[in-house]
């Protein structure tokens, strides 16, 4: 799973937000509030990762959650990006 290319996470006042970026604006014109959970979650994805278990695993290494809760927060999380067409 990756974040395509074309969208960024920046800090603005505080708040973590990601945008669309060049030509990228024209298919997505929002933005996206991010919690921390769900910056660390988009910096693991803008990175790339191998699935699931290492974003559970990256939940699970900076809070102190269960799996189960880390597992829907990936889930849930994931979803919305989809959803949203930001996941290649």
């Amino acid at each position: 799973m990756k974040i395509k290319s074309g969208f960024i996470k920046r800090t603005v006042g505080g708040r973590n937000i990601a945008v669309a970026v060049g030509e990228r604006c024209k298919d997505f014109d929002g933005m996206i509030t991010l919690n921390e959970t769900g910056a660390l979650l988009w910096e693991k994805l803008a990175e790339g990762c191998d699935g699931k278990k290492v974003l559970v695993d990256a939940l699970l290494a900076e809070y102190d959650v269960s799996e189960e809760l880390a597992s829907k927060d990936v889930d849930a999380f994931v979803a919305k990006v989809e959803a949203a067409g930001i996941l290649e």
